[in-house]
């Protein structure tokens, strides 16, 4: 009786890869996820933070939202901050720095016009540059302990512009306490005009300066001693 070959892979183990086609262990291994520090981790929360505040404002934005951007558990924001409330407070300091330290860096001509140029250049260029941290900063801050809001942002920058008219008001003969009052009134204009300009954007940032400055310097150019009424009302 003639034997019949048979193959020994029948059994299936002709469709298995042989050990040598097989992909290498060390080409099937996933790239290691790098760890970030601490202070890695910190900042890249504070940037998430920042995007989805100005997009969406503190009460749009959820603690669970931050995390899933940031591809962590929301303990990871709890460590960092301590909630939702804390990273806010910390966007909203780190932005009224440093829109206060481009205004202060900013004044360093002797005439006061161009101070005034300065100073407002100063504002929309912080608003150009930094759109997110204005968005913020011009929405008052609902947290109690945050560290300020944009009317006391802009109390300090016009605590800045206080000096420079309180000199001019004295050698044209004004009344240099009224000097704070004039520099609310000049910043406050500035930074109400960057925020209808920041939606426009029209006309262009030198030419927004321009108008705001002339405005502001032929008003107080002409400014009266003893300003009056000329209505009926008197309180």
């Amino acid at each position: 009786m003639e034997r019949v070959a048979t193959d020994s892979n029948t059994s299936g183990e002709k469709d298995r890869p042989r050990r040598a086609d097989r992909p290498s262990g060390s080409g099937a291994r996933r790239p290691r996820r790098v760890r970030m520090t601490g202070k890695e981790r910190r900042e890249q929360l504070l940037d998430i933070g920042r995007t989805l505040f100005a997009e969406r404002g503190f009460e749009g934005t959820s603690v669970e939202e931050i995390a899933a951007k940031a591809g962590v558990s929301k303990p990871v924001v709890y460590e960092h901050f301590g909630g939702k409330e804390g990273l806010y407070a910390v966007v909203v300091d780190r932005e009224m720095r440093r829109m206060l330290d481009m205004v202060t860096t900013s004044l360093t001509a002797g005439h006061p016009r161009e101070l005034c140029e300065q100073a407002t250049f100063a504002l929309l260029d912080y608003i150009e540059e930094y759109t997110d941290g204005f968005r913020i900063l011009v929405r008052d801050s609902p947290v109690a302990q945050s560290t300020g809001t944009f009317a006391s942002l802009i109390s300090d920058i016009a605590t800045q512009v206080e000096d420079i008219l309180g000199l001019e008001f004295k050698a044209r003969g004004f009344d240099p306490k009224l000097a704070p009052l004039y520099a609310q009134a000049l910043v406050g204009m500035v930074a109400l005009t960057g925020q209808w300009w920041l939606d426009v954007r029209k006309p262009k940032k030198a030419e927004v300066a321009a108008h705001l400055v002339n405005l502001a310097w032929h008003g107080l150019d002409g400014l009266e001693q003893k300003p009056r009424l000329i209505g009926h009302r008197k309180n």
